[in-house]
């Protein structure tokens, strides 16, 4: 049988483990509610400003063709023969899936391209995702910190400078997003999203009570350059403060799912283990008085 002693130092161990996980449940879940409600509320300006910039784009295309003005530098489309993959994750545990189906999902990604013959290099935001791709010697190109300290449009602009200079210099073709989207506590998403060259716009279905109308024409004052200047970097930095964001809340999600989890088991160890520990006392009382019974009928005899 079982020593008492051992099972009610585990269960003390499994009731204190217990109070972590609920008490770092209640602290994801109150940080998850402004996460949500900072994501939900960027979410359709971020896509609306990407949508405005693709169209933006084609015209400024059209307008080239035409006119002869040069286009901006980081709306170059090249044949793809070095991707750049900024692969966020974050510098924590704890959170169940989250991290191990971003590195999974990015591995997968990065091995695919290499079997096309295209050259990949890689970019890591959190420590989850750095370690992961050190031990499998991945070709990590930067790896920057601090990022979650301290989550704002300044940290979204310093990475949108960082992947952005081999971009322009011609040193990748592209950039891809590799992250987690949020969709609910306890579902996430992860995704591999271009950043650059930007999706090609598709045309909307004509109205049936309309005749088909001819592409939308933009006016660009002062000039096509002087727009694109404002509106691409705008673009990037919202694009990549999106995603972040949208990890954020995924990890925090994640975390509370996977310490509710981790709370509702501890509950039922500390029932198993009491249930054990009841029968190992009963047994060693009932042994005892076996014992003082039969020292009792010896003395009789």
């Amino acid at each position: 049988m079982a020593n008492l002693k051992a099972i009610r130092t585990r269960i003390a161990s499994v009731k204190s483990t217990q109070k972590i996980t609920r008490a770092m449940k209640m602290v994801a879940g109150a940080r998850l509610n402004k996460a949500q409600q900072r994501i939900l509320a960027l979410r359709p300006f971020a896509l609306k400003v990407g949508q405005m910039l693709a169209e933006v784009t084609e015209a400024a295309a059209e307008r080239g063709r035409d006119g002869g003005e040069a286009d901006h530098p980081l709306l170059a489309r090249r044949e793809e023969k070095c991707v750049l993959l900024l692969i966020i994750t974050s510098d924590r545990g704890l959170c169940g899936a989250f991290n191990a189906s971003i590195n999974r999902t990015a591995e997968r990604h990065w091995k695919d391209l290499v079997a096309q013959g295209k050259e990949v290099r890689i970019a890591v935001i959190g420590r989850k995702g750095r370690d992961y791709m050190a031990r499998r010697k991945a070709p990590v190109t930067h790896v920057f910190s601090q990022i979650w300290d301290k989550l704002g449009r300044e940290q979204a602009e310093i990475v949108a400078k960082t992947l952005l200079i081999p971009f322009v210099h011609g040193e990748v073709d592209s950039i891809y997003l590799v992250y987690n989207e949020f969709k609910s506590a306890i579902t996430q998403r992860v995704v591999v999203e271009p950043l650059f060259p930007l999706p090609v716009v598709e045309q909307a279905e004509p109205l049936h009570d309309m005749t088909e109308v001819g592409p939308t024409e933009f006016i660009f004052e002062p000039s096509k350059d002087a727009v694109l200047e404002q509106l691409v970097p705008r673009y990037v930095q919202l694009s990549i403060l999106r995603s972040l964001y949208e990890s954020m809340a995924s990890e925090l999600g994640a975390r509370m799912t996977a310490m509710d989890s981790a709370t509702k088991n501890a509950s039922e160890m500390i029932d198993r283990l009491t249930l054990q520990y009841n029968r190992a006392r009963q047994a060693a009382i009932t042994t005892e008085l076996m014992e003082i019974i039969g020292g009792a009928n010896a003395l009789k005899e």
